[in-house]
């Protein structure tokens, strides 16, 4: 059986892209290797590729998969569960946590889960073409 992270580690990859020193992203946050934000990421920050590599993975696994695990109220796959960890590491636990697509699929609608995924497609108010495709890409897995 596959695991959910061999599944969602190169999706989120593939879409933060990794930067070792700290720049500020559309918004403005600073941010720093896959996509990494917080106290302390600030300007000057560098990091090596192995300290970039190894936050992912422990913030997917211990950070942003029981987040979303806790938030669902039955069965998923692998694919469904990675495709949900990515969008949780984009936009938040707490925003994945209280969205439609939780309450839909703990209904058991997958169709409407997944299509859900598309509205999370703006940063700063702005709808960008970086996160239409991420999206799609998250919702095609979720199908999956």
């Amino acid at each position: 059986m596959t695991d959910w992270m061999d599944l969602c580690e190169p999706l989120v990859k593939r879409f933060e892209g990794c930067r070792l020193t700290a720049y500020q992203d559309a918004v403005g946050v600073w941010t720093i290797g896959w996509g990494s934000t917080g106290p302390n990421v600030r300007e000057g920050v560098t990091w090596t590729q192995s300290q970039a590599d190894d936050d992912l993975s422990r913030r997917l696994r211990y950070e942003f998969a029981p987040g979303v695990l806790k938030a669902l109220h039955r069965p998923y796959t692998p694919q469904q569960l990675a495709a949900m960890v990515s969008l949780a590491y984009n936009i938040g636990v707490k925003a994945f946590a209280g969205s439609t697509l939780v309450r839909l699929f703990n209904l058991g609608d997958n169709i409407g889960a997944e299509s859900q995924f598309a509205r999370w497609n703006r940063a700063g108010g702005k709808i960008l073409q970086g996160l239409v495709n991420r999206r799609a890409a998250e919702a095609a897995l979720f199908a999956s």
